[in-house]
């Protein structure tokens, strides 16, 4: 069997950390491929290759690929949705040119599978809220979201018209312990626990009441690395999949943390980050991906709280 080369774009990210780490357990080290336009804080050891990497510099991206014989990509870099309003043009810019670099060069050298995140950013204020559908009406008010439903489209497109492997995920907000949040509306719920860790105060800039998708690190990398393991021909979604786990809203989340930190405090100073949740949806319904890849979160509310809690303290920033 071929061995899978694997390129991680943007892998000093709050995913690519993670999710790096995982692949080089399942495929090992030396064919994973870490990359970012940073260098990694820590250096990596000589078994674990890094290239520091533009991916907006088309030719230096197919270099990489080149000497490293690479196989698949996964593409995570992304300016993501609260940093993208403060800046869209650039925003869009480098959400979009960096996709179209990694399908370009996927083309062109017949990569075996590429992998693209998407979000629940790309629906719009016009969505169904409550067990938002795999299909519906999309009208994303965001940059974010305006680039990721483009995103969809130039996945389905390649995989139409050249018959490229790519899939994806629409993620909720994401929650892990492993780094520091990235500039995500839901970047509280991480930010939180780094509060209550510290024996400090917490101040939410979302309401108490907002209600939005979430899911724990660990089950958005099983759910990733799932979907790139399935047959081909069970893959029926080109665009992007619905991926459910948990609902909750700040006060829920604060509720379960006090169990365990009895003196912690929570304040509300709503900004513009509001605006962007309340076009997000309640509730997902994922049913498509249950059925075409037997996707089951594993983590409750109660459980990631307790897990990020113990695990939290052991982690250097």
């Amino acid at each position: 069997m071929e061995t899978n080369t694997i390129l991680v774009i943007g892998a000093n990210g709050q995913l690519g950390t993670e999710l790096t780490s995982e692949l080089r357990a399942i495929y090992g080290s030396t064919n994973v491929i870490a990359s970012d336009i940073r260098a990694p804080k820590k250096a990596p050891l000589p078994n674990e290759p890094f290239e520091q990497l533009d991916v907006m510099d088309a030719d230096s991206l197919a270099k990489i690929v080149d000497q490293y014989h690479v196989t698949e990509i996964y593409m995570l870099a992304a300016i993501l949705s609260a940093k993208g309003e403060q800046n869209p043009i650039f925003a869009w810019d480098l959400n979009m040119q960096s996709l179209l670099n990694v399908l370009e060069v996927a083309r062109e050298k017949k990569l075996s599978k590429i992998y693209w995140p998407s979000s629940i950013a790309v629906f719009g204020p016009n969505s169904p809220v409550d067990n938002t559908p795999q299909d519906c009406v999309m009208d994303p008010n965001t940059v974010y979201g305006i680039s990721k439903l483009a995103g969809e489209r130039w996945c389905a497109y390649y995989h139409e018209k050249y018959g490229l492997d790519v899939r994806s995920l629409r993620y909720p907000g994401l929650i892990g312990y492993k780094s520091l949040p990235g500039g995500g509306t839901t970047d509280y719920a991480v930010d939180i626990f780094h509060k209550a860790l510290n024996g400090e105060d917490f101040e939410c800039y979302l309401r108490e009441d907002s209600y939005l998708p979430m899911m724990y690190m660990p089950d958005a990398i099983k759910a990733t690395i799932d979907l790139m393991q399935a047959p081909a021909d069970s893959i029926t979604v080109r665009s992007s999949y619905n991926l459910g786990a948990l609902s909750f809203t700040p006060k829920d989340i604060y509720e379960v943390i006090k169990k365990h930190h009895p003196d912690f405090k929570i304040s509300y100073k709503v900004d513009y980050r509001q605006k962007i949740a309340d076009t997000w949806p309640n509730s997902i319904d994922d049913s498509q991906a249950q059925k075409d890849w037997n996707w089951k979160p594993k983590f409750t509310l109660e459980d990631m709280v307790e897990d990020i809690l113990e695990k939290l303290p052991a982690y250097e920033f």
